[in-house]
């Protein structure tokens, strides 16, 4: 059975993977395209800032709340009419942070939180915190809204640990020895102000606030004071999310490219991935060159000699190009091992709309294949 079709069929959570520039977004929307179309209600939720995808949807642009696809677009695109509702959002991270503070901080702590300085890093530029607030939001859909599939684009990561590891780096962050031993009398007594620090005694903070100032330490402390009761339901909503990663309804589908440079990585990734237990439905090779038709060969050969030497060194670079995709995909096949590989070829224009989208799903689902025997010519 082909992998993919299978894994739109008994998951209800779809999660692609990968580093950036391989496809990504482009494979999840076509994922919940497909399974529109076929019957399966599906939101795409992209990580993707480009409003490449919106377009290709037929949208203005995509926010952080849910859009739905009209079925008449949808029915164009794919030539048959849609069987089930197909929506899709673009997370806004900062949008995403304060809406989970708005929701979950106590009701006087949520404006001073908000307007923290230490908490617009967390919300903006935090290590993690992008990839955190991804998870947060797929928790948040799969148990508040009645999707039957969500397919998540995940932020583009250069190594699967920082996409797996993204909760306990925020809460590592939140939870911070040093942090709290320093603000312990701050928190113990509950105020705010660093006047209960006793600089002139506390050797640590005055070094400390020769170096950051001690209106920065005051800022750290209220924050520290002010997420410290949130942190029992952060930490809660991890587990909950790691729970929901390895649920047996949850698959994940790994996006690479058959270049060598990509090769180490999506290893890398695929082993990473089943080292944490999480069922792989597929590996998804994106942008393979097909070798060149012999009729294309055939026809060069009949061309004026000047228009037939560069016909032919054109067609010499592409099935360069394509034996070198070959291998690539010959080896990803014997490193990545039972998980099935499935390949998408380089189109000749970018995937950029939905009939492109629906195209692609034709490979995916095993409907169309490509060539990626060695040229025998």
């Amino acid at each position: 059975m082909n992998p993919i079709p299978d894994a739109v069929h008994r998951s209800n959570v779809l999660v692609c993977v990968g580093p950036g520039g391989v496809g990504k977004t482009t494979v999840a929307a076509t994922l919940a395209l497909r399974a529109a179309v076929e019957g399966k209600g599906s939101l795409v939720c992209t990580i993707d800032p480009a409003k490449r995808l919106a377009n290709s949807l037929g949208l203005a642009e995509l926010g952080n709340a849910e859009t739905r696809i009209a079925d008449p677009i949808l029915a164009a695109a794919s030539g048959q009419q849609p069987r089930a509702a197909m929506h899709a959002m673009m997370l806004d991270m900062k949008r995403a942070w304060d809406e989970l503070i708005e929701q979950r901080a106590p009701a006087d702590k949520r404006e001073k939180i908000l307007g923290n300085r230490f908490y617009q890093s967390l919300s903006t530029a935090l290590a993690g915190s992008q990839e955190y607030i991804a998870m947060e939001k797929l928790c948040e859909l799969r148990m508040q809204r009645g999707y039957p599939m969500i397919v998540l684009d995940t932020p583009p990561t250069a190594h699967a640990l920082d996409f797996l590891d993204a909760p306990n780096r925020i809460l590592d962050f939140l939870d911070n020895d040093a942090a709290k031993w320093l603000l312990t009398p701050a928190l113990a007594a509950g105020k705010i102000g660093l006047k209960l620090f006793n600089l002139g005694s506390s050797y640590v903070a005055k070094t400390i606030s020769k170096f950051t100032g001690v209106e920065t330490l005051q800022e750290l402390a209220n924050f520290m004071l002010h997420m410290s009761s949130m942190y029992e339901g952060f930490r809660e909503r991890a587990h909950q999310t790691r729970a929901l990663l390895e649920a047996d309804t949850t698959s994940f589908v790994l996006v690479t490219g058959p270049m060598p440079e990509r090769l180490d990585e999506a290893v890398f990734f695929h082993t990473t991935l089943l080292q944490n237990h999480l069922s792989m439905a597929a590996v998804v090779v994106n942008r393979v060159h097909p070798p060149v038709p012999a009729a294309l060969w055939s026809h060069a050969k009949k061309l004026p000699d000047e228009l037939r030497k560069r016909v032919e060194a054109t067609l010499n670079e592409n099935d360069h190009l394509a034996s070198q995709d070959a291998r690539g995909v010959a080896r990803l096949a014997e490193l990545c091992a039972p998980t099935p590989l499935v390949l998408i070829p380089r189109f000749e224009l970018d995937v950029h709309d939905l009939t492109s989208l629906w195209n692609t799903s034709r490979f995916l689902f095993g409907e169309a294949h490509i060539e990626t025997a060695l040229p025998s010519r």
